[in-house]
């Protein structure tokens, strides 16, 4: 029985020998390659401007920093998601908050959400933006949403960590139509791969300025942006407080060789997910949904369990299956459930969905180059421990 991890790298000779090349030229960090790999992001996702960083949450908290996210300012996003999706505001001296997950789609509720803002409004208390994250790779309705932030005066920043290759409605998520920037993940089990890395995506050429400085020190050389004229090639300046979240070109030929090949990963996935949706439709289990406007990217396959039809809890599932070689795992559990939030005054019961999506949620194995005889030993494990 050989293990089977619930998503990898897929990594072939032109990615290395993307990355050798790099190491035998001249630029090792922040070079030609880097611009190379945001002009390819920019142009697969039909947005102007790509600001390669290196990590998703890096490119979350410039995002933040962009659109001046601060101190008295309210952020909310999904409960539903890794942590970074709401610290990024924190970073920021800002205050977070929660709207419920969709059951059905589990990304933000619009319904939800319009509830939120209509409460919000009447307490004088709206988000300065909200970060709905496209879960699982499956696109938000992020038509509905651009609406309600056009209503409301907030501005959106779209979590697609999980969906680099997805599209709504027949056009790239990460394209900006109804936010303001987008922000895409490249860690290994992302659907393409820098090793660690990120970038943000905008259609506005000063938030994509201002993204550019904050990633770099606040460091400039734009004579326009500075306090006073240069004083020779040299000359730099610090026009504002900035962090170090610059991607290496090593980083970015992988991201640029991997690119090439990101309809065929999101179409493997595809592949696999539908024979996953055939051969567990008889299961006491509940299967992702499709959107039929939507092609989602499919980074996860989650299923949840139909407790009360399997006679074992969440738990002993899920060890019974890590038990036979799967490396199962689960996405995510509320973040305002972890200890850090708890005292800042969250409580159980915050978003009742989540919580239950959460209860019964397992993501099973999904990746590019994974076998069919690998899915098979997934199904035939799940039949086992969930009958």
């Amino acid at each position: 029985m050989s293990f089977v991890p619930y998503g990898r790298q897929s990594i072939s000779d032109a990615d290395i020998e993307a990355v050798v090349g790099v190491l035998r030229s001249d630029f090792l960090t922040q070079g030609p390659v880097v611009e190379r790999f945001e002009a390819g992001i920019a142009a697969a996702v039909e947005a102007p401007h790509c600001v390669a960083v290196n990590s998703a949450t890096a490119a979350l908290h410039i995002a933040c920093l962009a659109l001046g996210v601060g101190p008295g300012d309210i952020v909310w996003t999904s409960p539903v998601s890794f942590v970074a999706s709401s610290n990024c505001a924190l970073y920021c001296g800002a205050t977070v908050d929660f709207v419920d997950i969709d059951p059905a789609t589990l990304n933000l509720s619009v319904r939800k959400l319009e509830e939120k803002l209509i409460e919000a409004q009447a307490a004088g208390r709206l988000p300065k933006a909200v970060i709905p994250v496209h879960l699982c790779g499956l696109p938000c309705d992020m038509a509905a949403i651009g609406a309600l932030a056009r209503r409301y005066g907030f501005k959106v920043i779209e979590d697609a960590s999980h969906a680099i290759g997805a599209r709504d409605n027949g056009r790239p998520v990460g394209d900006c139509a109804h936010s303001d920037i987008t922000v895409f993940s490249f860690h290994p089990v992302k659907i393409i791969t820098t090793g660690e890395g990120g970038c943000a995506v905008t259609r506005d050429p000063e938030l994509a300025r201002r993204l550019a400085l904050v990633r770099s020190h606040g460091i400039t050389r734009d004579e326009a942006l500075m306090a006073e004229p240069s004083h020779g090639p040299w000359y730099y300046e610090q026009v504002e407080l900035g962090y170090n979240y610059r991607m290496t070109e090593m980083q970015a030929a992988l991201g640029l060789s991997q690119l090439q090949r990101l309809d065929a990963f999101v179409a493997d996935r595809h592949r696999l997910a539908d024979r996953y949706d055939a051969q567990l439709a008889d299961l006491p289990l509940d299967l992702p949904r499709r959107v039929a406007e939507s092609y989602s990217g499919l980074h996860l396959y989650v299923v949840q369990l139909r407790l009360g039809e399997i006679g074992a809890t969440h738990r002993e599932v899920f060890e019974a299956l890590r038990a036979r070689g799967l490396g199962v795992n689960l996405h995510y559990i509320p973040i305002y459930l972890q200890p850090y939030y708890r005292a800042l005054g969250f409580r159980p019961g915050h978003c009742p969905a989540a919580e239950a999506y959460y209860a019964r949620a397992i993501s099973i194995p999904l990746f590019h180059g994974m076998s069919e005889a690998q899915q098979d030993q997934v199904v035939a494990a799940l039949r086992h421990v969930v009958r």
